[in-house]
């Protein structure tokens, strides 16, 4: 239970004490919202069983009959309305809400969290409610400003190019440097700037001189293509041409592959 309201009630959402680093205003505004929503939509769903008056009634959610003493769910701020204590769940998230805080908006039921967030965003860094005029948008998520940051040194990434990494930003070079696949052709590290190609779970640049046949050095990006052991052939004939070239004291697809591309 305490770990559901941790959830479905963030104390940030709620109380300042919960966020030390907000500026003055920054509190007043969620001084003022707190008690907004305290005051116009907070209630708590009360277990009782359907009295005769409202034998047949329809679940608001569902809208399967309830008949006189099933249990069920009322919502003091939603009037003489019943649910089905499994339909009395949040809107967004259908967490369960019965016995526990709800808070209501246009006739719907939410946990306090996605309440919250239908009037303010919240920061995908620090889990708070954002009151600032200005906020980092990225990949359908918020951020406060300082809080845009590389997941990894840290550096502020406001207006600079990043990677998107476990949901999470990272900077260019953060990415090269720890995440970036290596080719399979040439061995350096695929790149943020660089398009990508893989095939059974290996990578290659996409470029000319590395995802290519490892016999014929034919392009193969968009093309059909074979593979042997991690190396790409453009048709079956250059598959089998491989064992042929193996007999010499050096094959040339091994050469190419531990040899870095001429533009790299």
């Amino acid at each position: 239970r305490a770990r559901a309201l941790l959830q479905q009630l963030p104390p940030q959402d709620c109380d300042e004490r919960y966020c030390p680093d907000l500026a003055e205003e920054e509190r007043r505004q969620l001084r003022a919202f707190s008690a907004q929503r305290r005051r116009e939509a907070l209630g708590q769903g009360l277990a009782c069983p359907v009295p005769g008056p409202c034998h047949g009634c329809p679940c608001k959610k569902c809208g399967r009959r309830l008949n006189k003493g099933d249990p069920g769910i009322s919502a003091s701020r939603l009037g003489d309305q019943f649910w089905h204590p499994s339909c009395f769940s949040c809107h967004l998230c259908h967490q369960p809400l019965v016995d526990l805080i709800y808070f209501q908006q246009d006739g719907r039921i939410y946990c306090g969290r996605h309440h919250a967030e239908l009037f303010r965003p919240r920061c995908a860094s620090c889990d708070q409610l954002i009151f600032m005029e200005e906020c980092i948008e990225a990949e359908g998520r918020r951020w406060h400003l300082e809080h845009f940051c590389c997941l990894e040194c840290d550096v502020p990434l406001r207006g600079q190019r990043y990677v998107m990494r476990s949901g999470r930003p990272c900077c260019c070079g953060c990415f090269e440097t720890l995440f970036a696949e290596p080719c399979q052709a040439c061995g350096d590290p695929i790149g943020a700037d660089s398009e990508e190609a893989t095939h059974q779970g290996l990578h290659w640049h996409a470029r000319a001189a590395c995802f290519c046949c490892s016999l014929c050095r034919k392009p193969l990006r968009g093309q059909p293509l074979t593979s042997h052991r991690g190396r790409l052939f453009c048709s079956e004939t250059c598959s089998l041409g491989r064992d042929a070239s193996s007999t010499a004291s050096d094959s040339s697809d091994s050469a190419f592959a531990s040899a870095p591309s001429p533009d790299s």
